[in-house]
């Protein structure tokens, strides 16, 4: 029998792997936002440095390289479900890792259009390309692992934090940006300082790693009655249906992010012309009341159900995105915040229960493959090209608002899904 001292042994030891747990996952999704908001925050300098026709062809070229990221997801996608699957998360989350930092680190160290003309952003592209290959593993590995080392009555919380980093993630990359702004003037900026936001990525990734070399798997994986040996056959073959779930689950969530988060504060400053100054604070200040909001609502899912908040966020943005849109559109700055801080909110029903949610739908043995299949080809097709759509639409002689009708379908189409999925808070990880 097991004394009550190795028994208390034991549970110090799981709730301090826990703990690793949750900050090894959130560094490294924190690094994933982090890069992708700096790299989206510096659009209009980025469009400057590496894509000189200036204007808005300029700024449709750097959000074009913004979404070619995503489609190397695809391959990351199989390559990391089958390695995170078949070996383990915890080699597929150091590997993402370490090719995500060097990848924003590279940003910060290629020469420009100037210095090397159109292998500048030849080069933009292929380190886009890396790092697209390395997020494909980051985001699924790092729910998974939150998921999989929470207690069952947690899995909410606990896997929320995947989302708070995300937040944070944005909120870093904002607070590094309008930093730089802050200290440097503009001819430094446009000359060498843009680069230092990208730099500084690289501290992330090292945190990362040092936490993550030094955790366990999760317990539900080295507890599986078997590891699959091809884990993405499998996951085609008996998950198709979840999967499809997962894809119409992600439409919504994701172009909300990349609209809201991305888009929105290029389209405060270039289509209403706002001071950059404004709308930076007013989008850091919402993006904090996104990450504790997030918190909040992961832990509510854990006693009342996924399904209520995931229809709340859904059919807030099918039914609130354009009436948001037309009020910001005023140029009213009470309105603004007020509208940001209502946004921040919606989005966190729907990011509370997200992770947990989406886990739930897979067993372990291809949870990795399966959630990364639906989430990241979802991603693909509709979050990293949010930003270029939208910047599309508003360069049309067209309303402003109507850049709205994006989020306003996409979430029509993850409300529909959400109707039809099974609540599974209650439900063991199989």
């Amino acid at each position: 029998m097991m004394s009550r001292n190795t028994a208390s042994t034991t549970s110090n030891s799981v709730r301090r792997q826990r703990g690793r747990a949750v900050w090894a996952a959130s560094a490294g999704n924190f690094l994933e936002l982090y890069d992708m908001m700096v790299y989206a925050y510096s659009a209009v300098i980025i469009s400057q440095k590496f894509f000189p026709v200036g204007g808005a062809t300029g700024l449709l070229s750097t959000f074009a390289v913004f979404a070619v990221g995503f489609f190397a997801r695809p391959l990351g996608t199989l390559f990391f479900g089958f390695l995170g699957d078949k070996h383990g998360r915890k080699p597929a989350l150091i590997l993402s890792v370490a090719l995500m930092a060097l990848g924003t680190f590279a940003i910060g160290c290629l020469p420009a259009y100037e210095s090397i003309g159109i292998f500048a952003p030849i080069l933009l592209v292929i380190v886009r390309l890396v790092q697209g290959f390395a997020l494909a593993g980051e985001w699924t590995g790092s729910a998974a692992m939150l998921v999989e080392y929470a207690p069952s009555h947690r899995r909410g919380f606990i896997g929320s934090f995947n989302q708070v980093s995300t937040a944070l993630g944005f909120f870093g990359a904002a607070c590094a940006v309008t930093l730089n702004n802050s200290i440097f003037t503009e001819s430094q900026i446009l000359d060498w300082a843009w680069r230092l936001p990208f730099l500084l990525g690289i501290l992330t990734g090292i945190v990362a790693l040092v936490l993550r070399f030094g955790l366990d798997d999760t317990p539900a994986y080295q507890e599986a009655e078997r590891v699959e040996k091809t884990p993405l056959r499998t996951a085609f073959t008996t998950q198709w249906r979840a999967i499809l779930l997962g894809f119409g689950f992600t439409v919504g969530w994701t172009v909300a992010y990349y609209f809201y988060l991305t888009y929105l504060p290029t389209y405060l400053t270039t289509v209403l012309d706002i001071d950059d100054t404004v709308a930076r604070w007013s989008n850091l200040t919402s993006l904090l009341i996104l990450a504790g909001a997030i918190a909040v609502v992961g832990h509510l899912s854990d006693k009342i159900g996924r399904k209520p908040l995931l229809l709340l966020g859904t059919g807030g943005f099918t039914v609130f995105s354009i009436p948001l849109l037309i009020t910001i559109g005023t140029g009213n700055l009470v309105a603004l915040f007020v509208c940001q801080v209502l946004i921040a909110l919606i989005l966190a029903a729907f990011s509370g229960p997200g992770p947990a949610a989406l886990c739930e739908l897979f067993p372990t043995s291809v949870r990795y493959s399966a959630l990364g299949i639906g989430y990241n080809f979802s991603t693909v097709l509709f979050g990293g090209t949010a930003p270029f759509i939208a910047t599309a639409i508003a360069s049309s002689p067209t309303p402003s608002a109507t850049v709205a009708i994006l989020p306003t379908a996409t979430a029509l189409v993850s409300f529909v899904v959400v109707l039809r999925m099974s609540e599974t808070f209650r439900s063991d990880l199989a």
